[in-house]
């Protein structure tokens, strides 16, 4: 396998991961704010936006649609971490150390695979790489 193609092949393993990602928390986003998926209480129940998990949705709908789409992907997934990060030690890190003790696995990968997406920025497919 020649160098190049190794390269160009993880550039969109990388997008595609990157697209996923932040779709499935933009999800929990439209969980808590529209009432979708279920919504909060499994009847279509959303929570107050002025409320902490309304500012919870608010980050998670908006910073995962922009991350899915490429566009201020590094601050965008910023936030997204540290909602994480914070998530995890408010609601979970009091139940157990481990994760999967605790129910925080998912708090957890959310938290570093948005760190990692901040750290490398929109890559490949993405809207904000295309106003260059």
């Amino acid at each position: 396998m020649s160098e190049g193609y190794s390269r160009g092949g993880s550039r969109f393993a990388y997008a595609i991961m990157r697209i996923v990602v932040g779709a499935a928390f933009a999800q929990h986003g439209a969980q808590k704010l529209l009432g979708l998926f279920g919504g909060m209480d499994g009847a279509g129940g959303s929570v107050e936006i002025l409320s902490l998990m309304g500012v919870a949705g608010v980050i998670e709908l908006g910073g995962g649609a922009l991350v899915a789409l490429g566009m201020f992907t590094r601050l965008a997934a910023l936030l997204c971490s540290g909602l994480m990060a914070s998530a995890y030690f408010m609601a979970h890190a009091g139940r157990g150390f481990w994760p999967i003790e605790n129910e925080g696995e998912l708090a957890v990968l959310f938290c570093f695979v948005f760190l990692y997406i901040a750290c490398q920025g929109g890559g490949a497919l993405s809207l904000g790489g295309s106003r260059r």
